[in-house]
């Protein structure tokens, strides 16, 4: 594996932890969401990551045959929660049904707060793989003066 190819995984992951941290945030900010435009309260959302091999071209396609290894890490999908809603009795909100319970979304505050934990850890441990890479090809560079 090249300087160049350590650069593209690292930078695949950060994309991928960026994302997942756009949708914990996405989940915290909507907590309260009740009503939204598919009806119903808002489903917490999570991304699926899949590990793939580079074909955007002929030499990526060589490379992966040539080294089994390189791999990206690419989004294979974002999945809605399927844990139904949490009733709450408030005959007095405007999206209260007859009986008065309103259905709001099934979010638990820690359980996205440790998922943005591992989330940031992830994010920094890519952010120091390239740092390190970057590092390793300024020392190859010094070798040859």
């Amino acid at each position: 594996m090249n300087f160049l190819d350590a650069l593209h995984t690292s930078s695949t992951g950060l994309t991928a932890q960026r994302l997942r941290m756009n949708l914990i945030s996405s989940n915290l900010a909507n907590i309260n969401t009740t009503k939204t435009e598919e009806g119903g309260p808002y489903k917490r959302k999570d991304a699926v990551f899949e590990a793939v091999k580079p074909l955007n071209n002929f030499k990526d396609v060589l490379n992966s045959q040539i080294n089994q290894h390189l791999t990206e890490v690419q989004v294979a999908k974002i999945v809605d929660d399927t844990r139904p809603p949490v009733l709450r009795y408030d005959p007095d909100h405007p999206d209260a049904d007859s009986k008065g319970y309103v259905a709001f979304p099934n979010i638990n505050i820690v359980e996205e707060m440790v998922n943005m934990l591992s989330a940031s850890r992830s994010y920094e441990a890519n952010v120091t793989s390239i740092k390190t890479t970057k590092d390793m090809a300024l020392s190859a560079l010094e070798i040859g003066k």
